[in-house]
């Protein structure tokens, strides 16, 4: 069972028109996704891929009964686009565009609190039910259906661990990207309560890095609840230089609890079981199933 998208998940991606939009809207449509419709200001009544757009996202909703949306929009206009979707009540709402202004998404945090929305990223890659649903600009080739739920903060190493582990014969049953920017939505504890509530997850696998807080977050979170399954962790960015951005405009160390040995430290005392490397997360999986089937 997938946690946060199904097969009635009905989406409406703001920005379809734009060559992004356009594109990743496709390829979402291919691969099964129930896409409803489109928004662009300016263009309300016209259609494109075959779908109605809407002027807003209130008319879209209305017209089509969405219930999920996608932003391609700029960083400019993207906290604004993002304020349209919690007002418009859509529960889930998924944003790719990275490095929005901090401001901006401080009043999107404000619009969220007490909404009927759930944000994922932004500077997500979004969300993958393997043959179900794909929300996001995410490669799928090597995704199958299975039991293992996946958080990461890092798009290529979440395709990559995807990879490992569909070749250790254990398929996932959802993948979700939280964000690389330092304000963002849905976190690693949001992600584990919904993977620990999901009959069909048996393990979780979490991708950190530098910056932030996330990773203590979970640490914290899995001491007070317990392991109620197998979490492994793989935190990248222990040759990382403090005080230097990489990447993600959240992948900061600005302070000793920011770098990547402080987070394994917090998740190892917590009970998570840390990949030593990258090209290690599918088999460490692989080892901490075979340990709990003994």
């Amino acid at each position: 069972m997938a946690v946060l998208v199904d097969q009635n998940t009905r989406l409406l991606c703001q920005g379809m028109t734009g060559w992004a939009g356009t594109y990743h809207t496709d390829r979402m449509i291919q691969y099964g996704t129930k896409v409803v419709a489109g928004v662009t200001p300016g263009k309300g009544g016209r259609t494109h891929l075959g779908l109605p757009v809407f002027d807003t996202v209130a008319e879209a909703k209305q017209a089509t009964d969405a219930n999920a949306s996608i932003l391609f929009v700029p960083p400019a206009t993207a906290g604004k686009a993002m304020v349209e979707a919690i007002e418009a009540e859509i529960p889930l709402v998924v944003v790719v565009t990275e490095r929005i202004p901090v401001l901006d998404m401080v009043r999107v945090r404000e619009a969220l609190s007490g909404s009927k929305t759930r944000l994922i990223g932004p500077n997500s890659q979004g969300i993958l039910a393997p043959e179900v649903c794909k929300i996001g600009v995410m490669a799928t080739p090597r995704a199958k259906r299975g039991p293992i739920g996946v958080a990461s903060r890092s798009a290529t190493l979440t395709s990559e661990v995807v990879s490992q582990l569909t070749s250790v014969r254990l398929g996932q049953s959802t993948t979700i990207g939280i964000g690389g920017d330092p304000v963002h939505g849905v976190g690693f504890v949001d992600c584990l309560d919904l993977f620990f509530k999901d009959s069909q997850t048996e393990g979780v696998v979490l991708i950190g890095e530098i910056g932030g807080t996330e990773e203590q977050e979970a640490a914290r979170y899995l001491r007070e609840t317990g392991l109620k399954k197998p979490v492994v962790a793989l935190v990248v960015g222990r040759a990382a230089p403090h005080e230097c951005r990489m990447g993600h405009a959240g992948a900061l160390a600005a302070q000793p609890s920011d770098d990547a040995d402080a987070k394994i430290k917090a998740l190892q005392d917590a009970g998570v079981i840390i990949a030593s490397s990258a090209h290690l997360v599918g088999a460490t999986m692989a080892e901490a199933f075979a340990q709990r089937a003994a």
